[in-house]
């Protein structure tokens, strides 16, 4: 069953050095596009070490989207490669090369390459809010339990 889809229109600017594949999506059942290592020389990411690695391209979204850059999960359980600040958010005013915090949790040194799949990236809308402070919440059946309260 195929239902349609709510297109969002993101443009995407490639910076000077940048020779690697636009982001896409790998299927088209794939929620976001593969962001790649845009990297002179390969990085080597000791266990618990981080670094920001480039991937060469910037984007401006519509008003009131959003785009979520997150890990790859083949990535985090292979390698113990995960991201930082997950997901990391770029705001639609944000014109900047796109960043990925790249950490290192597994037990061995892991090597990203020029053009290795590092991260992807999904578009959300975000609805616009507003914040109203009052002196009393509305009750509900959780109340004010924390952590673990519900099961």
């Amino acid at each position: 069953m195929k239902e349609p889809r709510d297109n969002v229109r993101v443009l995407i600017r490639r910076l000077p050095g940048n020779d690697l594949p636009a982001p896409i999506r790998a299927t088209k059942g794939s929620s976001g596009v593969d962001l790649r290592a845009c990297v002179t020389e390969a990085v080597v990411l000791a266990p618990g070490q981080r670094a920001l690695i480039p991937t060469g391209f910037a984007i401006a979204l519509q008003e009131g989207c959003e785009a979520q850059v997150r890990p790859r999960s083949g990535l985090a359980l292979h390698l113990g490669l995960t991201m930082l600040n997950a997901p990391g958010t770029i705001d639609a005013d944000y014109r900047g090369e796109i960043g990925v915090i790249a950490v290192n949790l597994g037990s061995e040194n892991v090597t990203i390459r020029r053009g290795d799949r590092i991260a992807q990236m999904v578009i959300q809308r975000v609805p616009e809010c507003e914040m109203i402070e009052v002196e009393d919440l509305p009750s509900s059946d959780r109340g004010a339990e924390g952590f673990g309260s519900s099961g």
